[in-house]
């Protein structure tokens, strides 16, 4: 079976479809699966249902962000990069949380 998806991503997909197909930790889900110690990540959309991979710095990640904020997932999702950031110190997810402000984000 030839895919273009990777081994990863399958796996992230396979493990969001348990408990109503959402990645969770004990039942929180999770919009950010952070890779390559911050400079990448699953962005979980829970309004289409799409799981992006997307460059921290990138404008698409930005977007993807603003869509979910104006959706009203923006508290949560600046929960998670404090706990990110608090977890991986080094790995820029304050940074993140900064250009994310920057940009209007997570505005009313």
């Amino acid at each position: 079976m030839a895919s273009n998806t990777s081994k990863t991503a399958r796996a992230s997909v396979r493990a969001g479809q348990g408990a109503g197909g959402a990645l969770s930790v004990l039942g929180e889900y999770k919009y950010l699966i952070p890779l390559n110690k911050g400079k990448h990540a699953y962005v979980r959309n829970l309004t289409n249902g799409k799981t992006l991979h997307l460059r921290t710095d990138s404008d698409a990640f930005v977007e993807e962000i603003r869509v979910l904020a104006g959706a009203g997932h923006g508290p949560k999702i600046r929960a998670e990069l404090a706990a990110l950031a608090a977890a991986a110190p080094g790995d820029g997810w304050d940074e993140t949380e900064k250009r994310l402000v920057d940009a209007g984000v997570f505005e009313a």
